[in-house]
């Protein structure tokens, strides 16, 4: 490559590094940075020449150049010589001072080259630097910059020339008047001093050791003086900060005579800068260096500046820390380091006034003396330690700020000085509450906003606190006796209660470290420790936490194991227990959530382990203390009342253990008199506590119930008017039923030798007098709903009390009736329309346990029972609707599912327990009279209940009926009646439970026959199976199962049982659910059928009265019993029929649709309308063209109606499955039928009085679903039936995969959908083809182009399988693609041409046979010329390239040239498919080319084309070039590249393009140098190729070839040509191209040509 050469293309490079687009621009540098990285010496001066002959260049574009020259000198500056070295500088220099003005981006990448140059070459640069850094002249500002950014990137260069810059700077900088050259003088003294302090730091590395402080000292002082004096009160921010950051620096520097003279104005004078400067960084770090200088000075000076210094840094540490800004987390710890630095030097008043900010400061002020705090402790423990009691005694204050800021520096500081020490001294146990208290902080904000970014929330106060009690327990050793056994202390007080979690924890933690270590301290001494609580108080602390273990972050598990802990410090006697009893109730929590854990298991469970403890004790006095200290703990609980409720039962489990009855009677009294009656979970606990306890002390309960009921509490004033304005009325009223309810758990628990004879006398007496009371002598009962629900309440468990003892005992209940009767005068009380209370549950409850006991009630009262709870409970709204009661707005949705569920649960039992008394036919007809109302209800929810509620009834009479002897179940048929309709009811719960029903109801008629209980019968087993089929959507399936159904229950009856069951029936005919009418009528004429005589006799209805009715029927299971009357209509007027049917108006509606598929039924007569419509399909004419004179486009096609209508009623006769035979034995002429009336369906338009937009019903089997009413889509669902029907499942669905469907729906797709099509049935039907193919050939010569087309195309796909062969067909339908070849239609010419290709896949063997007229035919449709878009010279080339790999040599020999001659110009063809072809059958041919010297020349002349397209847009052609180059290489006789070839291109891996040509290039140099100028001159074609892939591979083939180039060829290369080239690329439209030529150019390897020659062999090609 000359030197024009060289400048031509770098000038270029040059041109195009401004490039509009920035990839394009990042290339082109990278390139220039090539060139220049290989010859520096070379290209340097073309940029630098650039600059100076384009002085007038944008400033983007030299900026760019600069850059460039940059790189190339900090990665090739050893390479550079001197005088070039010295030329660049020079050009620096004068880039960067040429303009005056200060231009950034220009003049500082000239400087940026400078600093490089400077790194190797500091005598240059300064030689330079100084000639424009005169005295007495004001120098350029990048002059003075570059010199600053010089000495902080070469320090031992530089410092050795800094005095004497420093000494012509001076005068300089009372010339400076402007800002930025104050800023850039202050910039450059800021780093000539870090510089000098570095160099000093050193000084056993450095050039001059000689070097001190003292050389600067003194020019350093006069800068000083300058920049302290004049420039720091500078209006322009940056200037002072510039200036700032220069002084701290300079301090550092500065005589200590000097630097005392100056500290007193210095400091004062950066402090004031706080004030005017937002950012306040530079000014912390400058005060921090000058308070580091100043420290080696007398400590006097500081002492005297302490009160302002101390101010202004308190100030500043006191700012908000924004973590996301980095600036304010450096200022921050710079003024740290300021404390840090002042602690050295006045310890003593520094943390005086810290603590005194501490006491009297702001939130702020706090926070931030907090900071410094901490940090003194962390970093200057020494100085600290003095001042230990101080500091502790000085947070007591901040321990009372309510800021959670405050709060958190506080915990930070308790962390901090625990480790020191602090917390062991007086005082340390304030520190330790305070954490303790906010351990136990609620999540709620105290009332701020959390825009602030660092306001803690009371969440994250509490984790801080957690983990940092966990840190002192486990980490820090000093703190276990600190904090062992005074952690106690927190755990009874109520504030601590949230902190039960870590405070247990920390506990355990400390507690099983001192057993396993043996410390004495672990037995804790209650008696010696004042300050901690009881072991009782602990114990009953800790025993109700967890009776609720996930409540406060999950603290139930943490104080079971230091209860197991405690356990000897509590009772020594109890540690072998708990060490048993406690790991079984922690696995049980390990395996619950809150959710799956059993409230009631587990609350029995703590129960039962403290009745255990309690005989463990075996101690009267310790069980009296313990109650004692447990009725102390109750206040404590007001705030929740659910522990407080388990309290109240854990007192009267020990009260049981109390032998002293002094003891039992005064915390009853305690209990009774401390109660919050009002409320219910408070009540409850203490009725069940009163219970408990009276188990074993009946007399004194019962006695001090009396006394309380006598007690002030219950005095009210007499009269109406005093009941009227008496304000306690409501709290008497819960007393009451405290009482009430206290009365039914004694009942419950007392001795049952006792209770009975209790109950009249003393329990219901009183809890009869509780609940009404006498006003003016008259008895009034209260409104109250809670002394309404503890009498339902304590009435049930008086009942469950009297059952548990009469079954050892006779007795006989006198009040069972007045207490029935006033339960159900409750439950009618309760409003109908909503549920909100438990009044109905509990009432049934407490009939249900009533009913039980004797005596028995009479008929007229067990009809009111029922009567009474139906009515009230199946009524009642779904649970989905909110009820709009007033007292209903305090229940959600998980209260009222669990109301709903106790309500009909009750219900349910109440039932059971009524049947069990009256275990009858009668009885159980006597409940279902009042269900029938209900299970014929129109609400779903109401029908869904009855029938559930029937269910269970029956299913409860079944399990208890005992049958003596054989006898008639007389009302079956009635309950029958009932229970059928509903089997389809539209709610399938109603449906599953009649289902249930009726398999009951034959179970017992088996047990009324004599069956017994365990008999099984396998037609009433089956039921369920049969219940399946009910909700089977097929109308015949579920007409059958409905029919077996009658069949069977017909088979179980007697004529005395069919005939109410018939009667109910006919009732069910007008059930408002079509579904229930359809199975009431399908069991009504089954029974009708098999008992009752024939049907025939009907006369059925005509066509129109069926269709009329047809369209008033919703549900498809109903319109079965239509089709019978179809059916026999069809088989006597079949014709009659078919007109009627084919006249109705399309499209047709479902009524229609339903008749026609009715028809197909009955297969004899569904063969005959087949082949009637097949013949109309044939010889009807299949559309119109019509021309609109306003359009000049061709005809429209219009569908003629009869056709169409013939279609759509194929369609709907083929939905009925049972048309199969008919249609298999028909299969051949209906499938053509039909294929052709596709064809001729295509682009078919509706006619005019068809509504387009109308829908159908959709119930095709199988398939996709189609839309809207249309021609071909009519065509094609007939067709998907058919194939459906033919039982070609296979097909259709192979189709649904491939989208066939819908790609012969549209035009432009058909004929490859119609390919698919014959895909699918060569591969799934082959046998059924012959008579297919026979009854389509006539249809080849029919007049309808369409037609042909859609034959064709079939046909010629089936020559692409096998079964062609297989069957014998393949010379017939040669002969029929031959002769096609002369149709006048162009696609029909096409699909022959395709035809012919095929043979070679589906009859290999036929391709000798018919080699001749396979090339002749598929070589001259190559050229054909009516081929606009290509498709017939497209399916030429792909058929010849299945041709060829069956043909030998010698039958191709004579064609071979001129096929290789037309395959040439459609490599480069516009379509992707017509270049994908070409390039296969080029790949295809290379077995006939071995030994050909022709096929070598060709293959060299498109090898250029076939590595670039292995990047052509279409990944097609990208494969189809990577199988054509490994078949076409091994032919040019290169091993290397056809290896490589092998090695690289793989089909289905991606390629990375630019590594492999450029190894390839290096075996084209080698194998082929005589090609060289050949192959550069083809690549230059494509540098104006359509694709811009392939012209950005272009360039990058350029690059490589010339890269990899040897010199002795660059003579024989035009390599003009080659940069001309690539430099119109670089001016190419698309920014990839452009970028890939600046690439290219960035390869080039050589300069000049070489001197001498050399064999090309000698080359080492892989450098």
């Amino acid at each position: 490559m000359e030197e024009s050469d060289i400048e031509e293309a770098s000038q270029a490079l040059i041109e195009a590094a401004n490039d509009r687009d920035p990839m394009v621009q990042e290339q082109v540098r990278k390139s220039m940075l090539t060139l220049g990285k290989r010859k520096p010496d070379r290209v340097l001066p073309i940029f630098q020449n650039y600059l100076l002959k384009h002085p007038k260049l944008p400033v983007a574009h030299r900026v760019a150049v600069l850059q460039t020259i940059e790189l190339i000198l900090l990665s090739r500056i050893d390479e550079i010589g001197c005088l070039r070295v010295k030329s660049i500088v020079s050009l620096a220099s004068d880039e960067m001072t040429r303009s005056k003005e200060v231009v950034p981006d220009w003049q500082q990448a000239a400087s940026n080259i400078l600093v490089a140059v400077g790194n190797k070459h500091m005598g240059d640069i300064m030689e330079e630097m100084l000639s424009k850094f005169q005295p007495g002249v004001l120098p350029h500002f990048f002059v003075v910059q570059t010199l600053a950014r010089l000495a902080h990137s070469n320090v031992y260069g530089m410092v050795p020339f800094l005095s004497a810059i420093l000494t012509t700077m001076l005068p300089m900088l009372g010339m400076a008047k402007q800002d930025n050259m104050k800023w850039v003088f202050s910039f450059a003294l800021s780093r000539f001093s870090e510089s000098i302090v570095e160099y000093l730091a050193n000084l056993d590395k450095a050039p001059d050791p000689t070097v001190s402080k003292a050389t600067f000292s003194g020019e350093i002082y006069a800068a000083y003086d300058i920049l302290f004096c004049n420039w720091l009160q500078s209006r322009e921010s940056k200037v002072r900060l510039t200036v700032t950051e220069a002084l701290g620096a300079m301090t550092l520097l500065m005589a200590r005579d000097k630097l005392e003279e100056q500290l007193p104005k210095l400091i004062p004078a950066l402090l004031n800068l706080y004030k005017k400067t937002p950012d306040h960084y530079i000014i912390s770090k400058s005060l921090c260096q000058v308070l580091d200088a100043a420290a080696s000075t007398d400590g006097r000076l500081l002492r005297a500046l302490a009160d302002s210094l101390l101010l202004t840094l308190h100030q500043q540490v006191s700012l908000p820390v924004d973590y996301n800004s980095p600036g304010t987390v450096k200022n921050h710890n710079e003024i740290l380091r300021c404390f840090s630095i002042l602690a050295d030097t006045f310890p003593d008043r520094l943390v005086i006034f810290v603590l005194q900010r501490l006491e009297n400061g702001g939130e702020r002020n706090r926070v931030g003396s907090l900071a410094v705090l901490r940090h003194l402790v962390n970093t200057s423990s020494s100085i600290m330690d003095t001042k230990k009691g101080l500091i502790v005694t000085s947070l007591r204050l901040p321990l009372l700020d309510t800021s959670n800021k405050v709060k958190k520096k506080v915990v930070q500081v308790i962390s901090a000085i625990a480790h020191h020490g602090y917390l062991e001294l007086e005082g340390g146990d304030m520190l330790l509450r305070f954490m303790m208290l906010h351990c136990a902080l609620p999540d709620a904000c105290h009332g701020r906003s959390l825009s602030d970014q660092e306001e803690v929330t009371n969440e994250a106060l509490r984790n801080i606190c957690e983990k940092t009690l966990h840190l002192l327990a486990t980490t820090v050793g000093r703190m276990e006796d600190v904090l062992w056994p005074a952690l106690l202390r927190y755990l009874t007080p109520v504030q601590y209660a949230d902190a039960t979690v870590p405070l247990c924890s920390s506990l355990v933690l400390l507690g099983n470290r001192k057993r396993v270590t043996g410390d004495p301290g672990y037995i804790v001494d209650f008696t010696k420790q004042d300050s901690l609580p009881s072991p009782y108080s602990i114990m009953v602390r800790l025993w109700v936490n967890a009776s609720y273990p996930f409540r406060s972050r999950g603290r139930g598990a943490p104080s079971l194991r230091l209860l197991a802990i405690l356990a000897p410090s509590i009772q020594p006697s109890l540690e072998e227990l708990w060490t048993t009893e406690v790991p079984l109730l922690l696995n049980l929590l390990e395996e619950s959530t809150v959710d799956t854990l059993n409230r009631r298991t587990w609350e029995q469970s703590l129960l039962k382990l403290l009745s255990k403890t309690l005989v463990a004790v075996m101690d009267a006095g310790w069980c009296c203390r313990l109650v004692s200290e447990m009725s102390l703990y109750l206040p404590t609980y007001n705030g929740s009342l659910d522990e407080k409720s388990f309290l109240y039962k854990c007192m009267g489990v020990t009260l049981q253990r109390c032998c002293d009855s002094g003891v039992v009677k005064e915390q009853l009294r305690i209990i009774l008199a401390t109660a919050c009656h009002s409320e219910a979970i408070e009540r409850e606990g203490v009725a069940k506590g009163i219970g408990l306890c009276a188990s074993n002390h009946l007399d004194d309960t019962l006695a001090k119930l009396d006394d309380f009921a006598r007690s002030d509490a219950f005095r009210k004033a007499s009269g109406i008017l005093g009941l009227l304005k008496d304000k306690n009325d409501g709290d008497v009223e819960k007393m009451k039923s405290t009482l009430i309810l206290s009365y039914g758990y004694i009942a419950l628990h007392a001795p049952e030798d006792k209770v009975l004879g209790r109950i009249d006398s003393q329990i219901l007496r009183n809890i009869s007098k509780h609940f009404s009371t006498k006003v003016l002598g008259m008895k009034v009962e209260t409104k109250d709903l809670t002394l309404k629900i503890s009498l339902l309440q304590s009435v049930g468990l008086i009942a469950q009390a009297i059952g548990a003892c009469v079954r050892r005992q006779n007795y006989l209940f006198a009040r069972k009736q007045e207490l029935v009767g006033g339960l159900m005068d409750i439950i009618k009380a309760e409003p109908a329309d909503v549920l909100v209370t438990s009044v109905r549950h509990l009432a049934m409850t407490a009939c249900a346990s009533l009913v039980n006991l004797d005596p028995a009630l009479t008929e007229t009262e067990t009809c009111g029972v029922l009567q009474t709870c139906l009515n009230s409970v199946l009524g009642l709204p779904p649970l989905e609707v909110v009820d709009r009661g007033e007292e209903d707005e305090s229940l959600d949705l998980q209260q009222r599912q669990g109301l709903y569920a106790e309500t009909f649960s009750a219900l349910e039992d109440l039932l059971g327990r009524l049947l069990s008394r009256n275990l009858t036919p009668d009885g159980l007809q006597s409940i279902f009279k009042h269900l029938e109302v209900w299970m014929g209800s129109e609400l779903d929810h109401g029908r869904e209940r009855a029938v559930r509620t029937a269910t269970l009834v029956l299913d409860s009479y079944l399990h208890n009926l005992a049958v003596r002897k054989t006898t008639t179940f007389h009302n079956i048929g009635a309950l029958l009646g009932r229970l059928v309709p509903r089997c389809t009811d539209r709610c399938s719960a109603v449906s599953w439970a009649a289902g249930e029903g009726l398999r009951i109801l034959l179970r017992i008629q088996l047990r009324y026959e004599g069956f017994p209980p365990e008999h099984r019968d396998a037609a009433v087993d089956n039921l369920p199976t049969l219940y399946e089929g009910l909700r089977n959507p097929d109308p015949a399936a579920l007409c059958q199962t409905c029919s077996h159904l009658a069949e069977a229950f017909s088979r179980r009856l007697t004529p005395q049982q069919v005939g109410p069951l018939i009667l109910v029936l006919t009732e069910g005919l007008r059930d408002p659910q079509p579904s229930c009418c359809l199975v009431s009528g399908v069991f009504l004429n089954t029974l009708l059928m098999h008992r009752g005589g024939r049907l025939q006799d009907l006369v059925p209805e005509i066509m129109g009265a069926l269709h009329l009715g047809l369209q008033a029927i919703s549900e498809d299971q109903v319109k079965t019993a239509v089709a019978h009357s179809i059916l026999t209509l069809a088989s006597q007027h079949l014709q009659v029929v078919i007109d009627t049917l084919i006249s109705y108006p399309l499209p047709y509606d479902s009524s229609t649709c339903d008749m026609w598929m009715a028809l197909g039924g009955h297969s004899a007569l569904a063969g005959h309308i087949v082949e009637t419509f097949t013949e109309r399909l044939v010889a009807m004419v299949p559309y119109t063209e019509k021309r609109d004179p306003a359009l000049r486009m061709g005809a429209t096609k219009v569908a003629t109606v009869q056709p169409l209508a013939v279609t759509c009623a194929l369609r709907e006769i083929m939905m009925n499955g049972q048309i199969e035979a008919a249609v298999t034995e028909q299969f051949p002429r209906l499938f053509v039928a039909l294929l052709v009336r596709m064809g001729s369906s295509v682009g078919v338009q509706l006619p005019k009085d068809i509504c387009t937009g109308a829908t159908r019903p959709e119930k095709r089997p199988s398939g996709k679903v189609l839309g809207a009413f249309d021609v071909c889509g009519m065509a094609l669902e007939a067709m998907q039936i058919l194939l459906v029907r033919a039982q070609l499942d296979e097909v259709l669905k192979t189709l649904d995969l491939q989208e066939g469907w819908a790609k012969m729906k549209e035009p432009q797709q058909f004929i490859d959908g119609i390919a698919l099509l014959a895909n699918a049935m060569a591969t799934h039907a082959g046998p059924r083809l012959p008579a297919i193919i026979q009854h389509l050939y006539p249809t080849l010569t029919s007049i309808y182009e369409c037609q042909r087309t859609t034959a064709t195309a079939f046909l010629s796909e089936l020559l692409n399988h096998r079964v062609a062969t297989e069957m014998m067909m393949t010379d017939s339908l040669m002969k029929s693609m031959i002769a096609r070849l002369a149709d006048p239609c162009g696609a029909v010419r096409m699909l022959a041409i395709r035809g012919l290709g095929n043979i070679a896949t589906g009859s290999p063997e036929k391709v000798i046979k018919y080699a001749m007229e396979l090339l002749a035919a598929l070589s001259s449709g190559m050229e054909e010329s009516d081929d606009p878009s290509k498709r017939i010279a497209l399916e030429a080339m792909s058929g010849l390239s299945k041709v060829l790999l069956h043909l030998n040599k010698n039958a191709v020999r004579m064609l071979l040239v001129y096929i290789l001659m037309k395959i040439k110009p459609f490599l480069e063809s516009e379509y992707d498919t017509v270049r994908c072809a070409a390039v296969l059958l080029l790949g295809n041919l290379s077995k006939f080319g071995s030994g050909e010297p022709v096929f070598r020349d060709q293959i060299h002349n498109v090898l250029m084309s076939l590595l670039l397209h292995l990047s052509d847009p279409s990944p097609d052609v990208v494969k189809a070039c990577k199988l054509t180059l490994q078949e076409c290489v091994p032919l040019l006789g290169s091993k290397l590249i056809a290896t490589m070839f092998q090695n690289h291109l793989y089909e289905d891996r991606n390629l990375h393009y630019g590594e492999f040509i450029n190894d390839l290039m290096k075996y084209i140099i080698q194998d082929f140098p005589g090609m060289l100028n050949f192959y550069h001159t083809t690549i230059l074609q494509f540098f104006k190729s359509t694709w811009t892939q392939v012209r950005a591979s272009a360039a990058m083939f350029t690059g490589f070839l010339l890269g990899n180039l040897p010199r002795e060829f660059y003579p024989h290369m035009n390599i003009g040509n080659i940069i001309n080239g690539l430099i119109q690329l670089l001016g190419d439209p698309d920014p990839t191209v452009r970028a890939k030529a600046a690439e290219a150019m960035g390869h080039f390897r050589h300069f000049h040509p070489a001197s001498g020659s050399g064999s090309l062999k000698e080359l080492d090609v892989s450098a």
